[in-house]
């Protein structure tokens, strides 16, 4: 199975006309500016080439687009928030992108349940803010969250800085309508949470990167709103001391967050100017963490500890919130690492393993950007509570964008051979896209990839959902 081309030139004006039925005229865009707009995400590996940007606002319209982009042999790109980091969200070959921009509702809450069923364009931060009116709390959450939408947070899975507390996004789901390659509509699980009839087919879709079908809508689990959460941030001599500091907490706290980031991702975030330095203590590594202060025993707890970390030189200096402006604050050190480093082109990495086998795993790694990149700017940050780790390099300014990619490729093979040895996983939360896709085998083995093909033959028999990522037929 191949996947489809473009259309001739001489077909497009047909398309058009059809698209233009189906979701109106004004709701089909090819000008150049929207083609840019709506055909990439954040990678800048690959520049976008789409033929038509369609937006739908129904479940029905979507299908419509499938079945007849089907009838033409036309591929599709789905997108959504376009925050993706791994090119999964982005058309080179002259595909159609349906945006699910205008499909950002809430169809239906149901207080009983803690469930909220919404439509897939939905915005992350909408949706928390939305569960929040109603006393709840929808706790995936990451930098992107204010213009990600839940339909791109379900095809890769999302995680984010909540995850040692809550999980990834497929802990949120219960319930998904979709419609596939072949242009049937889905109503998957329908929000239960026992159903025991069979294969769950929802879970398929979650992490599927749209080559399987379109996610259209979502039963989405709420839960209780966290009370009083206070945030530590936390200087360490060296990374050795991060892990025991998880541990000494984790043993007598139950944290919602514990994230860590090194000097240099500080230090851009400094520079910024939003936000102020935590203490005076230069440190190598530093760490955050944040849990419910409910109960004033709680927080003695945590300051027991902290003065344990310190007495075991684990920690060389830290600060605690005191009010919810403090610890926004605190959290910015860490949020806003992404945002401030993007000038910079960084040329990111995505990692993780079991946090067991974090230390040894993360001492390799830093051994073997070292030896190659010894005059690069390396930037360490991640949510090590879970195991997850994004490595940065930081583009020089005498070097191209191009040149910069490719001496950054050459180690590539080096750091995922040390992934495959841990048993971990190349793309963490961001997807393969394009950009890990010939990557994927260090991760997952031949015979389970065969597996994924056959899976997609299945929901997509003629191979137009977003060919090209993830793996090529």
């Amino acid at each position: 199975m191949n996947a489809p081309l473009a259309l001739s030139a001489e077909k497009l004006e047909s398309l058009l006309e059809q698209l233009s039925a189906i979701v109106g005229e004004q709701r089909v865009k090819t000008d150049r500016d929207s083609l840019q707009t709506w055909g990439k995400d954040w990678t800048k590996h690959f520049e976008p080439n789409p033929s038509v940007i369609v937006f739908p606002a129904t479940t029905e319209e979507v299908q419509a687009v499938v079945r007849l982009a089907n009838q033409h042999q036309i591929a599709i790109t789905p997108s959504g928030g376009r925050t993706g980091l791994s090119a999964g969200a982005v058309a080179t070959n002259g595909e159609i992108v349906i945006s699910l921009d205008r499909m950002n509702k809430v169809l239906e809450f149901l207080p009983a349940d803690r469930m909220v069923r919404v439509q897939a364009g939905m915005v992350t931060e909408s949706l928390q803010q939305y569960a929040e009116e109603q006393g709840l709390y929808y706790p995936v959450d990451f930098a992107s969250a204010g213009s990600s939408q839940l339909g791109g947070n379900i095809g890769t899975n999302a995680g984010g800085i909540k995850v040692i507390q809550y999980g990834m996004t497929r802990e949120w789901v219960l319930g998904l309508t979709v419609v596939t390659g072949k242009g049937d509509i889905l109503r998957l699980n329908k929000g239960m949470i026992k159903n025991a009839t069979g294969y769950a087919l929802q879970h398929l879709f979650i992490g599927a990167e749209g080559t399987l079908g379109i996610v259209t809508e979502a039963e989405i689990k709420l839960t209780r709103q966290p009370q009083d959460l206070k945030v530590l941030v936390l200087g360490t001599p060296d990374f050795e001391s991060v892990m025991p500091i998880l541990h000494a907490f984790q043993q007598r706290i139950d944290l919602t967050a514990f994230e860590f980031f090194g000097e240099v991702a500080l230090q851009k975030v400094l520079d910024a100017g939003h936000v102020g330095k935590p203490f005076d203590t230069p440190c190598p590594f530093y760490v955050l963490l944040e849990f419910e202060g409910r109960f004033e025993a709680v927080v003695d707890d945590a300051m027991s500890i902290f003065e344990h970390c310190m007495e075991q030189g684990w920690v060389l200096d830290g600060v605690m919130s005191q009010t919810q402006a403090q610890a926004q604050n605190l959290w910015r050190l860490r949020e806003d690492i992404s945002e401030t480093i993007a000038p910079f082109t960084p040329y990111k990495n995505d990692i993780s393993v079991l946090i067991t086998h974090v230390p040894a795993f993360i001492k390799e790694i830093d051994a073997i950007v070292a030896a190659n990149y010894p005059d690069f700017e390396i930037c360490w940050f991640g949510h090590i509570g879970d195991g997850n780790l994004h490595l940065n390099i930081l583009k020089p300014a005498n070097l191209t964008k191009d040149e910069f990619f490719d001496q950054c490729k050459v180690v590539n093979t080096q750091v995922f051979e040390t992934v495959k040895k841990y048993n971990g996983s190349i793309s963490a939360e961001h997807g393969v896209g394009m950009t890990k896709k010939d990557y994927l085998e260090y991760t997952r083995d031949v015979v389970e990839i065969g597996y994924l093909r056959e899976l997609k033959k299945v929901f997509d028999p003629n191979g137009i959902m977003n060919p090209g990522k993830i793996f090529d037929l």
